[in-house]
């Protein structure tokens, strides 16, 4: 057990958790928990030792699946998560929410190199069976699956993940990346993934971002081989007929359908901000970044190896003019 950190003294304001602080007094360090409150809240507490406030948060989260794997998945990043949950599921070991966040945090560690990827696989089995219906411990093996997993059980997971919420955000981008970084000629197979769940989607969902997504993945995959410029837009990646025709698409979606309600909603307006900074379509990415506003996301802005508070600001300030 890690040594409990000095709890908050009567009147002092909890702090809002691990943001990332690569730059000082940066307002768009990308914080994983983006604007769930109740999450930061959580996170704070957990850190301090009080997994109380996590069992409650995940309590009350219930059966929105796409809210409780982020939720669980932010929460199970905090650095003492693995102990605090470790004690929860020791205060109830029956407990769905806690074997579910212990299993993120083994996961997590496992991906670290801190942990046998065994044993977060069998907490994740072990938390699957205590809730039958709950995609978030298949999520857990995605995430390892993703890295450290053969192709078999990436597709394994993601399968169990999708026949229990078919819509799932995080599994579907997810497994975006993993089918770009597997895919050898081309980029068939994760535009027909990505196109197919846009299609099979409800009118309303954000997955119609998700073709736009897979470009953005198969661009960082090119970069990183060298096979492509870092800027997008050096890259061409906008140029393409097929790549200009998903983005207009996503857009149009976002005009229409875009919800101030799904957790990870940041997550594709970063995304569709991205896409049309590297577009030149400045009009349509100051809207998008206006929306953001401070919650910007690691991802795509790190891709390929950038900073992506940088990478960020830089886009952002073109867009609104400084």
């Amino acid at each position: 057990m890690p040594p409990t950190p000095p709890l908050l003294g009567p009147g002092r304001a909890v702090a809002a958790g691990p943001r990332a602080t690569a730059h000082a007094r940066c307002e768009h360090c990308p914080d994983d928990a983006l604007d769930d409150a109740e999450l930061i809240s959580a996170r704070a507490a957990l850190a301090q030792g009080r997994w109380q406030a996590a069992r409650s948060l995940l309590l009350h989260t219930g059966e929105d699946w796409d809210r409780r794997g982020h939720r669980a998945t932010v929460l199970a990043a905090e650095p003492y998560a693995a102990a605090w949950a470790r004690e929860w599921l020791l205060a109830e070991p029956g407990s769905a929410g806690a074997a579910a966040l212990h299993a993120l945090t083994l996961v997590r560690r496992a991906l670290r190199g801190k942990e046998p990827p065994d044993r977060a696989r069998e907490a994740c089995a072990g938390a699957a069976a205590l809730a039958p219906a709950d995609p978030t411990p298949w999520l857990g093996l995605l995430l390892l699956a993703r890295r450290l997993g053969t192709d078999d059980e990436t597709r394994r997971a993601f399968h169990e993940v999708r026949d229990r919420h078919p819509e799932h955000h995080h599994a579907h981008h997810l497994m975006a990346a993993r089918i770009a970084e597997t895919e050898t000629e081309g980029t068939y197979e994760l535009c027909a993934f990505a196109e197919r769940a846009a299609d099979a989607a409800p009118a309303d969902s954000p997955l119609a971002v998700l073709p736009v997504v897979a470009y953005a993945e198969r661009h960082r995959v090119l970069a990183a081989a060298g096979r492509a410029p870092a800027d997008p837009a050096a890259a061409g990646l906008w140029a393409e007929p097929s790549a200009r025709g998903a983005l207009s698409a996503a857009f149009d979606w976002w005009l229409e359908w875009g919800t101030e309600e799904h957790p990870r909603r940041h997550v594709d307006l970063n995304h569709l901000a991205h896409a049309t900074s590297g577009a030149g379509r400045w009009a349509e990415a100051a809207a998008l970044f206006q929306r953001i506003g401070r919650h910007a996301t690691r991802t795509p802005w790190s891709y390929p190896d950038r900073d992506p508070c940088e990478a960020f600001r830089t886009a952002r300030e073109r867009a609104l003019g400084g």
